[in-house]
């Protein structure tokens, strides 16, 4: 009973509310992109993009700015990037991203060694700390959840004819290469947000873990999409970082 009344107070305390919350917006996004993630063969470039955040990060610390307000803007330029590189180049994507978040990764590491002096919150980012999650960081989750339900129940039959059968839907009038830019933007900024509670070594087993997880469980495409969004996997993966 005493263990219950401590777990009672230590969730009336602020910070363990705003942890509790960010967790359970996180894994709602994360769970229903990822569902989608790795059916679209995605799964490395979530990875390619946690791992090249140390490069945003770099850059906001050299150019005297939070990490935090950098991540955003940088994750989606950098999904643009790479979405141009993969439609121009030759590579095989799993060779192109490997490139690139490994020379992101490479050049992050070199511009860290030209800021003068620690830099405390970089540590809450590689490593993550959900501990850390402000009403700031809450209200972009709030709304990135928003924007992920509008765009997945409003593009949903387009979203499924694309992952299943992209030639089909090409035929029969659907955009690719406007749904598969915004999903990747999309991805980008949840990505971007989840980093700093999730970590950047773990944010793409933060996606792809829970979505394969609940393939493994699901029988139909839209009960696989509602599993993945709910499964308390996902929701676990996000509180995890509390432990």
């Amino acid at each position: 009973m005493s263990d219950l009344t401590r777990i009672v107070e230590l969730f009336q305390l602020p910070f363990m509310q705003r942890a509790l919350m960010g967790g359970i917006l996180m894994g709602l996004m994360g769970g229903l992109l990822g569902s989608f993630t790795i059916l679209k063969q995605l799964s490395f470039f979530s990875d390619a993009l946690g791992h090249s955040a140390l490069l945003g990060i770099s850059l906001g610390l050299l150019l005297g700015l939070s990490p935090s307000s950098v991540l955003l803007p940088f994750a989606v330029l950098f999904a643009l990037g790479v979405t141009y590189l993969l439609e121009r180049t030759r590579l095989w994507t799993d060779a192109l991203l490997n490139i690139v978040y490994s020379s992101s990764l490479a050049i992050g590491v070199i511009l860290l060694t030209f800021v003068g002096q620690y830099k405390g919150g970089i540590n809450s980012i590689l490593f993550g700390d959900i501990l850390a999650v402000q009403p700031g960081d809450l209200w972009v989750s709030t709304v990135l959840l928003v924007v992920c339900v509008l765009f997945v129940g409003l593009t949903l039959r387009s979203q499924i004819l694309l992952t299943l059968h992209e030639p089909l839907a090409i035929a029969s009038g659907i955009s690719a290469s406007a749904y598969r830019t915004a999903f990747i933007v999309l991805l980008a900024l949840v990505v971007g947000a989840s980093i700093k509670a999730i970590s950047v070594l773990l944010i793409s087993a933060f996606v792809v873990i829970p979505a394969c997880a609940a393939r493994l469980l699901s029988r139909t495409f839209t009960g696989y999409v509602i599993t993945c969004s709910t499964t308390p996997v996902q929701i676990r993966c996000a509180l995890g970082r509390c432990s």
